[in-house]
């Protein structure tokens, strides 16, 4: 129901928005705006993404917990789809995301109501999941006994 209410209260708001920034500047500059918005939310968008990306490779790196870089690109990931959106509400909630002590406090909030039952990272060999369509088997290589004569493949018969 809380999703449903937001698909509802998003795009009412926005329009509400359009209504009175286009009456205030004009229609130009409303679309101006817009535009301005999404190019600057996508460079935005880029710039930080790398930075997230090298923070969770470092953190791979070091075998330590990738939950926060991770929690970070997913956010940013979210704010690049709200600046594309058009629409100054979303526009104003992607650049909230797109700043790093935001998304920290968000991811700090996120923390404290989320409990995982259970991690495990690189415990034990690792192991297939037994499939009907495999099956495992030997071979052995067969070599002809007839000596090789030169230009001939072995696709021929003599």
């Amino acid at each position: 129901m809380p999703l449903l209410a937001l698909f509802i209260a998003v795009p009412l708001i926005e329009i509400a928005l359009f209504i009175q920034v286009g009456g205030l500047i004009g229609l130009w500059p409303t679309l101006g705006i817009v535009l301005v918005t999404a190019v600057l939310g996508t460079w935005l968008v880029k710039s930080q993404g790398r930075q997230v990306l090298a923070d969770l490779q470092g953190r791979f790196n070091e075998l330590s917990d990738p939950t926060e870089p991770l929690a970070h690109g997913a956010m940013i990931l979210f704010s690049g789809a709200l600046l594309l959106t058009p629409g100054f509400f979303t526009d104003a909630v992607g650049f909230l995301l797109l700043i790093p002590a935001f998304r920290t406090a968000a991811f700090a909030w996120l923390r404290k109501r989320v409990k995982v039952q259970s991690f495990t990272m690189g415990s034990g060999p690792a192991q297939r999941p037994a499939r009907d369509d495999v099956v495992d088997g030997t071979y052995r290589e067969v070599t002809p006994d007839k000596p090789e004569i030169p230009g001939n493949s072995g696709w021929t018969r003599h």
